[in-house]
């Protein structure tokens, strides 16, 4: 499968919202199994654009994330996603959604987890607040507990440190209004 250029090359800091995006697929044990998880996160204001969930690892769970975030946020021509080199992002099905959408894809060096350093966190944080400690006898409870944590707590009130302590949400609206007012 063919490899696309580190166009991030670890410059995680982005002007505006859409501009570059990262992307990876972690997993969470139930009793049932794992769920996985396919996120996608701008590197502007740190949101969670799009997300799947599903029993496999396959490349609809990831083309599935792609097509949620590009619904929601609609990004124009020039944005970089980036993610690491696995057969999910390589595959021709992924890439020719990103070619739909006018998307440049960027990928990590080989073994490099340093390179989607943004996306390892969100997981890690994603993991320590309601992941860790906790047991899940379905996959349908971890699905559920993982939504409602993205669109109710991470994105809205979820504090971080690279946005002065706003949440992702906050941080975009400051963007937006000084746009308005500029």
């Amino acid at each position: 499968l063919p490899v696309a250029p580190n166009l991030l090359d670890q410059d995680f800091t982005a002007d505006k919202p859409n501009t570059k995006w990262v992307g990876d697929i972690t997993y969470i044990p139930t009793d049932e199994g794992f769920l996985y998880f396919s996120g996608i996160e701008d590197l502007f204001q740190r949101k969670v654009v799009g997300w799947s969930l599903g029993d496999r690892i396959t490349k609809e769970l990831t083309i599935d994330a792609l097509e949620q975030a590009v619904g929601r946020e609609n990004p124009g021509y020039g944005l970089i996603f980036h993610s690491d080199r696995g057969s999910q992002y390589a595959a021709y099905a992924y890439q020719e959604v990103l070619g739909k959408y006018c998307i440049r894809q960027s990928m990590s060096r080989k073994g490099n987890c340093y390179d989607n350093a943004c996306m390892e966190s969100f997981f890690s944080t994603l993991k320590k607040d309601i992941i860790y400690g906790r047991r899940f006898k379905t996959r349908e409870e971890a699905k559920l507990a993982i939504i409602e944590y993205i669109e109710t707590f991470y994105n809205c009130h979820r504090l971080h440190s690279t946005l002065g302590n706003m949440s992702p949400m906050e941080y975009e609206r400051q963007y937006y209004y000084q746009e308005e007012v500029a």
